[in-house]
């Protein structure tokens, strides 16, 4: 979800590939389940369990560095809540502080952080022009420098205009979206906003395998050629979010007839 001036241009190259229909040896694996949120439970999000991202970003509002359009806002049950076994998190249209639509980014930073795993969330997705969900993962302690340097793993991005693409992206030094070189892959699947699927990684010290439904169609392996190339040996923490507008989110306008607009999630799980 960071600094993607350039991605448009190489994702309109990729080619969706159906990939491999067979798990990986690394999902037979991770049998251990050492974190889950499956939000049976009514009201807020677990604060034992998430935090949240407040504001517009940046030092001077810019965005989370996206230029996105949302405030996004904390223990507010019109943005993120929890209600029939699903997180929801919902954006509107509507004038909150410096912003004119709320939505929310929760996190797991200092409350859930792991290297190396399975991580896997099912979630069913928001709808129309100008809408960015994730579900993605970010350095906890940046000890290689701030962002690309530290790295980023998107598990799910889509947006709106793009409405049956859901990717997996790897952000790096060396790899990342203001370059252009940064490593992606997606699915076609028509009805995201209509069912729940099931969007995961396997992280392991050699790779970091992407997966819709157990079908594996992105990977990204480790160079051996240093931290500029694979910073991906630190703590990373979950992020959630539905950001409106953005360079990417935004890059045809937003269509403000289709609020509220939400991502559900049925739930989060983290095997090791």
């Amino acid at each position: 979800m960071i600094h993607r001036n350039q991605l448009i241009c190489f994702l309109v190259t990729i080619v969706f590939f159906c990939c491999y229909s067979v798990q990986s040896a690394a999902q037979k694996k991770y049998k251990k389940l050492v974190w889950a949120d499956e939000f049976n439970y009514t009201g807020l999000p677990d604060s034992s369990k998430w935090s949240y991202d407040l504001g517009r970003g940046c030092p001077q509002n810019c965005g989370w560095g996206n230029n996105e359009l949302q405030y996004y806002t904390q223990r507010r049950k019109e943005n993120a809540r929890v209600e029939n076994g699903k997180l929801i998190i919902e954006a509107h249209k509507e004038n909150y502080q410096d912003a004119a639509y709320t939505s929310a980014r929760i996190v797991s930073k200092n409350k859930g952080d792991w290297t190396y795993g399975r991580f896997e969330a099912k979630a069913k997705l928001p709808a129309g022009t100008g809408m960015w969900p994730a579900i993605w993962m970010l350095p906890t302690k940046w000890e290689y420098g701030g962002w690309p340097h530290s790295g980023e793993i998107d598990i799910m991005e889509n947006v709106g205009y793009w409405p049956d693409s859901a990717l997996g992206t790897v952000h790096t030094n060396a790899y990342n979206g203001m370059k252009g070189t940064q490593r992606t892959n997606g699915l076609r699947i028509t009805d995201l906003s209509t069912a729940f699927h099931v969007y995961a990684i396997e992280w392991t010290p050699e790779s970091i395998l992407f997966f819709i439904d157990g079908k594996m169609y992105n990977e990204f392996k480790n160079e051996h050629t240093g931290k500029d190339a694979w910073p991906f040996d630190k703590a990373f923490h979950l992020l959630l979010n539905v950001a409106v507008g953005g360079n990417w989110g935004g890059k045809f306008g937003v269509d403000d007839k289709i609020f509220p607009q939400k991502m559900e999630v049925d739930y989060i799980r983290v095997y090791q």
